[in-house]
């Protein structure tokens, strides 16, 4: 079966009626290799430079895979509207790309569509990626409610609305056989299809101590470490980029686990 075709057969799914959209790729595992890449933060040149490793490699082995970004596209770096308006187009080496959806992408999305909420946000690098939309938040009266609106109002008019859907149709969990990928973790011993949303995108502990208590193997970013972190049934590949520099990129091909 061609990789495109096996794409079209399987469904997304939602867990929940107002949960996250969830994909679920079927039981029979990877039928090609997977490449993930950890939380870029608003780093469109650690991203470009990654995506060329994937595609080196792809080229190189003649074999087709699928690339899987783990989410926190924005925040804190100083790229974000180029990074979300990256990933709103083809990869121009047909790269076959699936961008889950990560707790700082949720934030931003919510506050441009909830109508509510953005001080959290803000303490986080929300500020940085309204920057780069030419949103200034020092313009505006954050100490009163109607500093918030105005704020907001701003951001919906300077955000394209092909970056509002695509945040908004990110899964935030890829099951494929019994690999999954999800931004920040699993709730030990919880069935995936109980899994809440706050924990695929927030969780720390007990999944990082714990790993999935489940018969999957969890690809996460969402805690950042020096090198790429092992524990049980689980692989962190967050890296710090907007801080580091080195944005990671993991390459499970079967049982072999390999970094670009």
């Amino acid at each position: 079966m061609a990789l495109k075709d096996w794409f079209s057969t399987r469904p997304t799914s939602r867990s929940k009626p107002d949960g996250r959209p969830r994909l679920d790729l079927g039981d029979e595992g990877p039928i090609c290799p997977f490449y993930a890449i950890g939380d870029v933060h608003g780093r469109l040149d650690l991203l470009d430079a990654a995506e060329t490793k994937v595609a080196q490699d792809i080229a190189r082995t003649r074999r087709p895979g699928v690339l899987v970004l783990l989410g926190d596209y924005v925040d804190r770096g100083p790229a974000s509207s180029a990074v979300i308006d990256h990933l709103c187009h083809p990869h121009p080496r047909g790269l076959r790309r699936i961008t889950l959806r990560g707790n700082h992408d949720d934030l931003f999305v919510r506050f441009l569509t909830e109508e509510r909420g953005g001080r959290d946000w803000m303490e986080i690098g929300g500020d940085a990626t309204l920057a780069s939309y030419g949103v200034d938040i020092k313009n505006f009266s954050l100490n009163q409610p109607s500093g918030w609106t105005a704020l907001r109002r701003a951001a919906q008019q300077a955000v394209p609305p092909a970056h509002i859907a695509l945040l908004q149709a990110m899964p935030a969990l890829l099951r494929i056989g019994r690999l999954v990928f999800v931004h920040a973790g699993l709730r030990p011993g919880v069935p995936l299809e109980a899994q809440e949303d706050q924990d695929l995108l927030w969780i720390r502990e007990p999944f990082l101590s714990k790993g999935p208590e489940l018969p999957f193997m969890v690809v996460h970013g969402h805690t950042p470490s020096q090198e790429p972190s092992f524990g049980r049934q689980r692989i962190g590949i967050d890296t710090g980029a907007y801080q580091s520099g080195r944005l990671t990129v993991v390459k499970l091909d079967g049982r072999n686990v390999s970094f670009l």
